[in-house]
């Protein structure tokens, strides 16, 4: 699977889409969670808008921001009274007047269509990343490693891959 991009370009033909998601996408995120969740609602919105075709292009607005939240909280552990920031799940349906399994089944059918699952590093917030073992972990020859372990040619190589965020300091 491809990693996600940090670019918020969208085909001229769902900007308009894009802008009224991320205007409620900002204002939840602002109220309740942090700048590294407006950041990654935004770039989800974003990588939603250029899939093709794409399918933000049908539904409500609402729906969509509810479900794209709720995915990136899945991912995070939002929903867990042991991370910062956390809120109770229904906060989130409700802000948008909208019912538990509209939120849920928009967020599956976000999470279905782009891979996403728990801890998933294309998804995780930049804070948790260096927490985030998959984020590390690399097979090498059939053996599964922690690449932060490994020599620092061998850590060079999977960044230049892609296979992890960056090359850890030595």
């Amino acid at each position: 699977m491809a990693r996600r991009s940090s670019s918020q370009q969208v085909p001229k033909e769902m900007q308009k889409r894009f802008e009224e998601i991320v205007q409620l996408t900002d204002a939840f995120s602002q109220a309740y969670l942090n700048d590294e969740y407006l950041q990654l609602c935004r770039e989800l919105t974003a990588t939603l808008c250029r899939k093709l075709p794409s399918p933000l292009a049908q539904g409500k607005v609402p729906t969509w921001t509810c479900g794209i939240i709720h995915a990136l909280g899945m991912v995070n552990f939002l929903f867990d009274s042991s991370q910062t920031p956390h809120i109770v799940v229904s906060q989130i349906w409700q802000y948008f007047a909208l019912s538990s399994s509209t939120m849920q089944a928009k967020s599956k059918q976000i999470r279905d269509l782009l891979g996403m699952y728990p801890m998933d590093p294309d998804w995780s917030l930049p804070s948790m990343i260096d927490k985030n073992l998959l984020a590390w972990m690399v097979n090498i020859n059939g053996i599964i490693i922690d690449v932060r372990q490994a020599p620092r040619e061998i850590q060079e190589i999977a960044f230049r891959k892609g296979l992890i965020p960056y090359v850890p300091d030595a």
